[in-house]
């Protein structure tokens, strides 16, 4: 199915998007908040300074004791990092050279598993192409970068489905959001620019989140810095992917109808909070950047970015774009 039988095969968005980003704007920072402390709680550990009461001890009875679930470490948190950033340079590196990255940035901890189903895309606008293999050398830096600080403990890359077939990760994330119908419907992010546009949508503001939520977590000063520049890196993309997006949605309103079925599916999955944005614009204003009230993009725990990327509500450790779940601790979705 080309874009446009896709994309007009669209509903006109529904008018809770707009509400939705004048809620966010007005909120401010409490969305990031909750997810940080979704993300300590996911991550095994946290503080509490507020003074409590002193209980009155009571006898209690002996109970059998329980396993202490195992705290991330800073090479926890890389490794969750290094999970997704392979689901990212592989979809770029499919797309501008069809071909995968080399074998040896694809070692180490775990079961290592093959990116299948990628293609090369052939692009009719040269920018966008240009623009691709910006964003795919970037990728695979920063899957070199992570391996070179993990060390010894890096994890090797799971398997990841990139393909279009009917029942695919691409195709089922295009269905939940309505882009496609029926069950052998598909979808193909490789077939020409705009498909290709809207997949690397799927995944970058999600990589954006991952990080702003992982970033407090870290506690050595030099992985701090690292993870602040790929967060950085990662919102430089996903400000170039939305904008690309939103000006062909110009002369094309149904583009940037994708984005908002697109982030609205990302909602459904990831929890209650409802805080994810396509680019529709507001107030006679663009928007690039999805912030809230105080200019910050929100934060996601990784439990809720697994959500996304397993294309699950529920609890479980597998699917989606990683059929046989993440080399990570972190590695089960949330409960939603």
């Amino acid at each position: 199915m080309n874009t446009e039988t896709i994309l007009h095969a669209l509903d006109a968005c529904d008018a809770r998007r707009a509400h939705r980003r004048d809620f966010l704007r007005a909120a401010g920072g409490v969305s990031a908040a909750v997810a940080g402390a979704s993300l300590l709680a996911a991550c095994g550990g946290g503080d509490d300074n507020d003074p409590a009461p002193t209980p009155t001890p009571t006898p209690t009875p002996t109970v059998s004791p329980t396993a202490t679930p195992t705290p991330a470490t800073d090479a926890d948190v890389l490794n969750f990092a290094l999970n997704l950033e392979y689901l990212e340079a592989q979809f770029y590196s499919f797309a501008t050279t069809g071909a995968s990255l080399p074998n040896d940035l694809l070692t180490g901890t775990g079961a290592q598993g093959a990116a299948t189903g990628g293609q090369q895309v052939t692009f009719d606008d040269p920018l966008v192409g240009q623009y691709a293999r910006e964003i795919a050398a970037d990728e695979r830096a920063h899957v070199a970068f992570l391996r070179s600080a993990i060390g010894a403990t890096v994890a090797a890359q799971p398997a990841i489905d990139l393909g279009f077939a009917a029942t695919s990760a691409f195709s089922n994330a295009a269905r939940a959001a309505g882009l496609i119908t029926g069950a052998t419907a598909s979808f193909n992010p490789y077939l020409n620019d705009q498909n290709f546009l809207l997949g690397a949508f799927l995944f970058e503001d999600v990589g954006v989140t991952a990080y702003r939520g992982a970033i407090g977590f870290l506690t050595n000063k030099t992985y701090i810095d690292a993870a602040a520049g790929i967060h950085a890196a990662e919102a430089y993309h996903a400000g170039l992917i939305r904008s690309v997006l939103y000006n062909k949605g110009i002369a094309t309103p149904a583009v940037i109808d994708a984005t908002e079925a697109i982030s609205k599916a990302r909602d459904d999955l990831d929890g209650v909070l409802d805080q994810d944005q396509g680019v529709r614009p507001a107030n006679d204003a663009s928007n690039i950047v999805p912030t809230d009230g105080t200019g910050l993009t929100f934060a996601r725990a990784p439990a809720s970015v697994l959500n996304i990327l397993y294309l699950n509500r529920a609890s479980v450790s597998a699917g989606g774009f990683f059929p046989a779940g993440l080399n990570s601790l972190l590695k089960t979705s949330a409960a939603n």
